[in-house]
């Protein structure tokens, strides 16, 4: 009885692996298929050693390659990119680097202002011919005792609740209307407007321009720009008397 037992299981067992096989034999070949078979059998190459040089794939300027030649390209143009990566990387650090000492120099001679009009000459001298810009203009909430150039003549109140009113900074393009108000007849591409705060009190904004519609962009990093403003707003708070 026990061994009738046993033997029924093995003819089942048998009879299921036969169906296995011959389930698996009737699959239709398939890159899914290939694929998976070459990624759980990771030895088919060591045991068909002679495919990696007999098999030739389609190449758009040789012809054909082996699968040999074919990953001495891919690994060819992944070391390329690797490269380039690696050029881009050196260029916004040395660009970066420019900018500090820029920036660094530019405290120095902020401080060095003796009065509110000298502080604005700086500003739009470094505006203009150190970070190349094509515009500089400050809007002040306040009315001060000053008739400099570089001073918004017009009320952008709107435009500062527009922007800025739960940002400090604003990168892109302003509406025609926006651009008139602060720049008057001068055409901006793109801006920058950085609102100025002391002791928690709205003194205004900074608005930069540049001819170039994709320079101020709002990924742009604000880190130098937060130590610019609040130097700039301290020193119009002394000089203005605002």
């Amino acid at each position: 009885m026990g061994y009738s037992l046993t033997y029924n299981r093995c003819e089942e067992d048998f009879m299921k692996n036969e169906q296995i096989e011959t389930s698996i034999d009737d699959l239709p070949l398939n890159d899914e298929l290939v694929s998976a078979y070459l990624q759980d059998n990771p030895e088919f190459f060591n045991r068909n050693n002679e495919l990696m040089t007999g098999l030739r794939l389609a190449d758009n300027q040789r012809g054909t390659v082996s699968l040999v030649e074919r990953q001495q390209q891919q690994l060819r143009q992944q070391v390329h990119n690797l490269e380039d990566e690696i050029t881009q990387l050196m260029s916004v650090a040395s660009h970066n680097e420019n900018l500090f000492v820029l920036y660094s120099d530019l405290y120095l001679r902020l401080l060095d202002c003796k009065s509110a009009d000298e502080l604005l000459d700086c500003l739009t001298q470094t505006t203009k011919e150190l970070l190349s810009l094509s515009g500089f203009k400050l809007y002040l909430v306040s009315a001060v005792d000053s008739a400099h150039d570089s001073l918004s003549k017009n009320d952008c109140q709107g435009v500062m609740q527009n922007r800025l009113a739960n940002s400090d900074y604003y990168f892109g393009r302003l509406q025609q209307s926006e651009q008139q108000l602060i720049f008057s007849h001068q055409s901006a591409g793109s801006v920058v407007l950085v609102k100025l705060v002391h002791d928690n009190c709205d003194l205004g904004f900074l608005a930069i321009s540049s001819e170039d519609a994709h320079h101020f962009d709002p990924r742009m990093d604000t880190l130098l720009l937060s130590q610019f403003k609040r130097l700039v707003a301290k020193l119009l708070k002394q000089h203005l008397a605002i």
